[in-house]
């Protein structure tokens, strides 16, 4: 069954309520965010064993949630990202979520989220990589068309 936004919005703001309960009384320091139907956790640790056990821990509450709420989680679209401003090599360990009948999760280098492009370090090179060759694309196909119709002037 598809939900309008609105309709999807009404429906989750119970859950939404639920579960920042059930993490504030277990007191596992993550934050969510969620969007239509994207939602992200935060955690904001050094330990990187630490993070990926509370992460482990509120990805467990949110999907038991979500079942008893009658909605499924996708785990195939799950992804674990770590940020670091290590110089060094980074290795932080992978987020093991076959204890709860999901997926390993393993560290992707970058992560695109709506329409932004982060790598671990956040320096924003890959977005601005990316979207610098599409505007050099694009003004490559504008000068191809202009000539075709004789309306622009090639350089």
């Amino acid at each position: 069954m598809a939900f309008s936004p609105i309709l999807l919005t009404l429906y989750l703001t119970l859950f939404l309520h639920i579960l920042e309960n059930c993490l504030k009384n277990l007191k596992i320091p993550v934050f969510t965010l969620f969007f239509i139907d994207n939602g992200l956790l935060v955690t904001q640790i050094k330990s990187f064993p630490l993070s990926n056990s509370l992460l482990f821990c509120s990805y467990n509450v949110i999907s038991n949630l979500l079942l008893k709420f009658g909605l499924i989680m996708k785990h195939s679209k799950t992804k674990v990202f770590h940020f670091s401003k290590l110089h060094s090599s980074f290795n932080p360990p992978l987020l093991n979520l076959s204890f709860i009948s999901s997926p390993i999760l393993y560290l992707k280098e970058s992560w695109k989220y709506l329409g932004f492009i982060f790598d671990r370090r956040l320096s924003f090179y890959q977005y601005i990589n990316f979207y610098s060759n599409k505007v050099i694309s694009t003004i490559k196909c504008i000068r191809i068309l202009g000539n075709s119709v004789r309306g622009l002037i090639s350089l």
